[in-house]
This record gives C-alpha cells, structure tokens and sequence, in this order.
C-alpha cells in the first residue's frame, strides 16, 4: 500500500485501515485482477501484504462479502463471485465498476433502470415537494444554466437537480438509494454531457419542463418530462456506443 493518505470522497475525512484495505481489494476484484471465480489470497499472505492482523482482513471479508464481491467456501477461503450478484446498488461497487468496467451494456443497464424509478419519482415529487423542495430544484438548475459550458459543473449541478428532486419525495426508504441513484445519473450523464447547440437547449428545456410540472403539482406531466429527459439521454447513449 502506498504511504499516501487515502480520503473517503463522501466524508473527505482520511480512510481507516480496513476501509483502504477493502478499497484495494475491491478494485483489484472489479478491474480482473481476480477474476470471477478465482480464489482471493489468504489470509496470512494477505495479513503480509497489507502488514495487519487477522481480524482486520477477516473485517475486510465481511465488507466484500456484503458488497457481494466475494464468498467464503469451507475450507477451501475466499473466492470472487459471479458479476451478476455483485450489489451495484453498493456505492462503492458502482463507483469501482463505472472506472474500471467500460462494458456499454452495463451503462445501458442502468439506463434501465432510470427508465424504471424515475418518472415515479417525478410523480411523487410533483404531488409532495414542499416551498423548500422547489427551491433546491430551481437553485440547482439556475447553475445548470450558468455552467451549461463546463463539464464537470454542470454535470454536478444535474446530480443536485435529481438529489432534491428525489428528497422532494419525502420517503426515507428511496432516500436510502439517492447514493446509488446519484452514481447511476453520474455515469450517464458523463457520458452524455452535449453542450451544443443541437443538444443542451433541450436538455434544459426538459429540466425545466420537470421542475415547472413540480411546481405546479402536476404528477402526469412530471412524468411525461421526466420520460422525455430519459429517452433523450438513451438517444444520446445509442449514439455514442
């Protein structure tokens, strides 16, 4: 491991031991380095390599076992697991999958599932946002418009936009994806960030199509707009892969 401080990007507080152990070991999973199937080091090597305990790479096991990464067979250690139960709803997964795996089916997949949650999310919105709610949406896509030549602020500014829209929701329970679903929107969105002419004056007509039907508590337009935003980000993905 490198003596450089590791921060967590969520925190922006220095990583713990464990947790730059799992970082290690769960890119090394993602990106191939262990294949699907393949059996992970064990623990004494592991305990050499990263100069630490038992119990911490046996805490590092439980993590990756939770991120389904990996399984424990009977006497047999650690192995990766199959691609397919891999939690990408787990920040983390997703995070390493979108910088390591470059397979367009797996952006087209989560594509789907925007195509899935939100329009509903729209719905619920438009019925449940409070003066509060709608200010956030609007404030954030005010900066959309101000930074609609700047990659990487605008994209940040559209991941704001879905965040309060999403918290405008008022359901603890989806709150608890807005983490993953914000990733989700990320990874799309970098990929389809188009500030020309022919493309961003629609995508923010639709943002604002969206928010306008929120504000006026209009839950069938809602989701008519925010069906329309996502079949022109997959018009937009489909032109690029």
């Amino acid at each position: 491991m490198s003596s450089l401080t590791v921060w967590n990007i969520m925190t922006k507080e220095p990583l713990s031991k464990t947790d730059r152990i799992i970082l290690t070991l769960g890119e090394e999973i993602v990106s191939g380095k262990y294949v699907p199937g393949a059996p992970l080091p064990a623990e004494a090597e592991l305990c050499e390599q990263f100069a630490t305990s038992r119990n911490i790479i046996r805490e590092v096991f439980r993590s990756l076992m939770a991120k389904r990464l990996m399984e424990m067979k009977r006497y047999r250690g650690a192995f990766v697991t199959p691609r397919n139960q891999w939690n990408y709803l787990d920040s983390d997964v997703l995070q390493w999958s979108l910088k390591h795996d470059h397979d367009p089916r797996l952006i087209a997949a989560m594509n789907e599932v925007r195509t899935l949650v939100e329009p509903q999310i729209a719905r619920w919105a438009a019925e449940r946002a409070t003066s509060g709610d709608l200010a956030k949406i609007e404030v954030a896509w005010n900066d959309m418009v101000t930074n609609h030549l700047d990659r990487e602020a605008f994209n940040l500014a559209d991941i704001r936009y879905h965040e309060a829209v999403l918290e405008a929701v008022h359901n603890p329970v989806l709150q608890q994806l807005s983490v993953a679903i914000s990733q989700l929107q990320k990874a799309v969105f970098e990929r389809t960030y188009m500030p020309d002419e022919g493309n961003m004056p629609k995508t923010l007509q639709e943002h604002k199509a969206l928010f306008d039907a929120i504000r006026h508590q209009d839950p069938d337009a809602a989701e008519l707009a925010a069906q329309s935003m996502i079949a022109s980000s997959t018009r937009r993905l489909k032109d690029i892969t």
